[in-house]
């Protein structure tokens, strides 16, 4: 009923889903680009819409009341990013521990325009041993969902290359905030 639901809401509001999830036990999901409040209610959509398990992390002062429980019903895990403590370690040790795990990250790891795209998600996927799956939204066609899956080979010049061809041509709700891809 929920997927129904969710592809409904999508549909109404004018959206088109993309593609197919991978059928895979793990991997990584970069969600891009991240430019709004707004993204992250299309990807729960996109989320609900194919019945996915999904982890993600949150900054912690959104974990409050009201919505606290309910972001974390919906796998996510709070983070306070001022503390010092790893975060990839933490969710590469998640991975060995659950044969089953969807992490989804926006790889521009806030809405504000930035001059790179933080490494996280490339750090957590090569330690993990498990690929990128590339997710997207697209303004200009209205459209939401899955870019290929990636498999990435340590170069990350040669492994940012290939993202950039992925995005080069989406745009976000904010385009102007679409944070370059490369890292720091």
């Amino acid at each position: 009923m929920l997927a129904w639901l969710s592809r409904k809401i999508l549909v109404l509001r004018g959206w088109t889903l993309i593609g197919q999830p991978p059928a895979l036990n793990q991997y990584v999901a970069i969600v891009a680009p991240h430019t709004s409040n707004w993204d992250f209610f299309l990807f729960l959509l996109m989320k609900f819409s194919f019945r996915l398990k999904v982890s993600f992390i949150g900054k912690h002062t959104i974990f409050v009341w009201p919505i606290g429980w309910a972001l974390r019903r919906l796998g996510g895990i709070p983070v306070n990013r001022s503390a010092k403590h790893n975060v990839v370690d933490t969710i590469v040790e998640a991975f060995n521990q659950n044969e089953k795990m969807i992490f989804a990250i926006s790889p521009e790891g806030t809405r504000s325009y930035k001059d790179h795209w933080k490494s996280g998600f490339y750090h957590i996927a090569l330690s993990a041993g498990v690929p990128v799956q590339t997710c997207f939204l697209d303004t200009t066609k209205k459209q939401i969902g899955f870019g290929p899956l990636v498999t990435l080979t340590g170069d990350k010049s040669k492994d940012l290359d290939e993202f950039q061809e992925i995005y080069h041509n989406k745009k976000g709700i904010k385009p102007e905030l679409f944070s370059q891809i490369q890292f720091k």
